[in-house]
């Protein structure tokens, strides 16, 4: 027999319409440490079964008699077995007179889980109980598992598709919570200490810092740095108070994670209250290393979560260290507004607006160079989203101001940059669009090497792009001829990247039609052309926004 079940005893529901065999039974069942529910007929068991469910607590086995003056044993065990609320529950038929093999079948075919010949030995009624007990808590026990395993592999998923360490700390969160049934506060720690962390309350409920704050410092000074997991119970005094519940002091449940690299140190807090730990008391306990079958299940999901945790977050501190240099080289390398050139006769405003965080890193960039032939402008953009992107956008925008020192052609710089990334970078292309702009007669050169062409905004709001176009650079293709205008004194002439109004899922074209009509509504002035589109089109963008808009002085 069981020993859960012997120490616990079970409930048991005896169905039975004779009064002396529902004591007798009963008299054998209470003698083995049961607790007994006799009822006198089926629609006394239905109903009986209909309260408790409500209540919550179905009985754990049903002793039901196959002869009943209302229904049939069988007819009741098929219904019982019939509804998802009491499908598990275990029916074991008895019978002093139905016990040939045609009725023992009949009752296996309704649905259930043994039969009993009366009279029997008590022994033998006490085992049969039990049998049927154990083999429902053991099923009962593998479906749970099964769904906490189904919710655990739910949860990491989620996890993995976490775009930043902020949106990790709140998915793990969020998912630790369904794990456990209880609050729960996650933390990432980056190796320069920087603590993101997430929680499955709400965050207008949580707008004071401090108490994460304190947590974080807290699990900084407990977790080390070796791979694996580990977990620990803190003293309420030591942890932050209302940090899972307002206004209540708990002992915190601490399972922390490290990955194989060590970069990324993961707790997840619960209430060790509601949590399983290994020793008793306020002293802090840990254990170290996977988890094992001497262990609870309980234990499992949180243990496994950290793990993912911590790996999840290891490409993304990789990513936003990788993100922060990109950044670096970007806003050094890009002059900003205030350092243009002195550009005589002609007046410039440029816009750069990197994508968010938790976009990939672009790059876009813009160029003024002062010329012996004029002023030279371009807008450009490396294919592709990366750190090696910023860094071959640099080098195009250094080799442009190097090359515009003897050259000022916007035709054979678009040449110069083709060979000079074929030679360096051959498996990169870039996209730019050049012009060359005589201040004193207005006359403009423009050379397009696969980038969204100029905008001409002319005076009474028209504007129209120009018709210019020529392949990438980076695929060793014949250039044309640049297309010559002027520009007159009240016309405005406008060049961004495509970050600024690309759309995943809208076409190109549609877009750019969007833009030129936005464009030509625009008020005058460079300042407000460019902050009226940003306002139109640079809202949550997926990709860097360069935006270049001049006219002559």
């Amino acid at each position: 027999m069981n020993d859960d079940v012997k120490q616990s005893g079970a409930t048991v529901m005896v169905v039975d319409d004779a009064p002396t065999n529902r004591y007798a039974m009963g008299a054998v069942l209470r003698r083995a440490g049961h607790h007994v529910v006799p009822v006198a007929s089926a629609g006394e068991a239905l109903s009986e079964l209909d309260v408790r469910l409500r209540a919550g607590a179905l009985p754990d086995v049903a002793l039901v008699d196959v002869g009943l003056p209302d229904m049939s044993g069988f007819e009741l065990c098929r219904r019982v077995k019939s509804m998802p609320s009491t499908a598990s529950l275990p029916v074991v038929h008895f019978s002093a007179t139905a016990v040939d093999a045609k009725d023992r079948c009949r009752g296996l075919d309704a649905g259930a889980d043994a039969f009993l010949p009366v009279p029997a030995e008590p022994r033998e009624i006490q085992a049969v109980v039990h049998a049927a007990v154990r083999r429902a808590r053991r099923r009962t026990d593998a479906e749970a598992l099964a769904h906490r395993l189904t919710l655990l592999s739910q949860v990491i998923i989620t996890v993995q598709t976490a775009r930043c360490l902020g949106e990790l700390a709140d998915a793990a969160a969020a998912g630790a919570s369904r794990l456990t049934e209880t609050p729960a506060v996650v933390f990432v720690i980056g190796p320069d200490g920087e603590a993101h962390h997430g929680t499955s309350r709400s965050r207008l409920a949580l707008s004071d810092a401090g108490p994460h704050q304190a947590a974080a410092r807290l699990i900084t000074r407990i977790a080390d740095r070796r791979a694996g997991v580990h977990s620990t119970v803190v003293p309420a005094p030591l942890w932050p108070k209302g940090l899972f519940r307002p206004g209540v002091q708990d002992d915190a449940r601490l399972v922390l994670a490290s990955a194989q690299e060590g970069r990324a140190q993961v707790c997840i807090a619960t209430p060790a209250s509601a949590a399983p730990s290994r020793g008793a008391g306020n002293c802090a306990t840990s254990h170290d290393g996977p988890a094992d079958d001497r262990r609870p299940f309980a234990a499992f999901p949180a243990e496994r979560l950290a793990q993912a945790t911590a790996l999840a977050a290891e490409p993304l501190l990789m990513y936003q260290a990788e993100r922060d240099i990109a950044l670096t080289l970007q806003h050094s390398f890009l002059p900003q507004p205030h350092r243009l050139p002195d550009l005589p006769g002609v007046d410039l405003v440029v816009r750069y607006v990197p994508a968010s965080r938790q976009t990939e890193i672009g790059g876009d960039f813009y160029a003024a160079l002062p010329t012996r032939d004029g002023v030279l402008t371009a807008v450009g953009d490396v294919v592709g989203h990366s750190l090696d992107a910023a860094t071959v956008m640099v080098e195009i925008r250094h080799a442009l101001r190097a090359y515009c020192v003897e050259e000022s052609d916007p035709r054979a710089l678009a040449e110069r940059l083709d060979r000079m990334l074929l030679h360096y970078h051959p498996k990169v292309t870039a996209t730019v669009c050049l012009t060359l702009l005589d201040p004193g007669t207005g006359r403009v050169r423009i050379a397009n090497a696969g980038h969204i062409p100029p905008v001409i905004l002319r005076d009474g709001g028209r504007a129209e792009y120009v018709r210019v176009c020529g392949p990438l650079l980076g695929l060793a293709l014949d250039r044309p001829e640049p297309v010559e205008l002027v520009l007159h004194r009240e016309d405005r002439l406008l060049m961004v990247t495509d970050g600024l109004i690309e759309t995943r899922g809208v076409d190109l074209t549609t877009s750019m039609e969007q833009l030129r009509t936005a464009a030509a509504g625009a008020p005058p002035g460079l300042d407000a052309l460019c902050d009226s589109l940003l306002g139109c089109f640079g809202h949550d963008r997926e990709d860097d926004i360069a935006m270049l808009a001049l006219r002559l002085g």
